[in-house]
């Protein structure tokens, strides 16, 4: 499901949480026993909500943690499985932890990420989305990699506490009952 164009239940004309939540007998109907739900994390919706802004959050268009909560309650009452689509090659550049990475160069996020520096773009590589995959951080020498958009920076794998970090909110994910995940540009994460 494609929560933006699926069900509004508000009128603002923006699908929602609780739209798919007001489905769930049609959908039952169907047959479905899971739903694969697109991005509904905090984001500043650059790219339809991959990227992610915040991964323990939703984007307020969508609703509200209590909104996902009954939908993962009467999805399980009717024997449907909530499988979320997870981001984690890449977050938005709105994040926390790329704010934090581009103010402190010697912070532990900096590493969070693949920074190179120089004063010349370090490879002709190119975006998925066109042009080059470095951006330069404006007043360093120094470059960013982004497989996709300039605002969607690659999460550094190679970074033990970043993947630390990301377990534990795949975790966080589960405990609050959602079955399982369909992982985003995962061929994308080896550098």
């Amino acid at each position: 499901i494609y929560p933006k164009s699926f069900k509004d239940s508000n009128g603002d004309g923006i699908g929602d949480i609780r739209g798919i939540t007001e489905k769930l007998d049609y959908l039952k109907d169907l047959g479905v026993t899971m739903l694969w739900i697109c991005p509904v994390y905090r984001s500043p919706m650059d790219d339809n909500g991959y990227d992610v802004s915040d991964y323990r959050a939703l984007a307020p268009e969508f609703g509200e943690m209590e909104d996902l909560e009954e939908l993962i309650r009467e999805a399980k009452r009717r024997e449907i499985k909530i499988m979320m689509d997870l981001v984690i090659n890449h977050s938005s550049d709105e994040h926390e932890w790329f704010r934090k990475a581009l103010e402190d160069p010697e912070s532990r996020y900096h590493d969070y990420y693949v920074f190179k520096e120089g004063t010349e773009i370090p490879n002709n590589w190119r975006s998925i989305f066109g042009g080059s995959v470095w951006e330069k951080v404006p007043g360093r020498d120094e470059y960013y990699y982004h497989t996709f958009g300039k605002k969607q920076p690659d999460l550094n794998w190679e970074n033990e506490e970043l993947r630390k970090e990301l377990y534990d909110m795949v975790n966080w994910w589960l405990d609050q009952g959602i079955a399982g995940f369909r992982i985003d540009a995962i061929s994308f994460i080896k550098k």
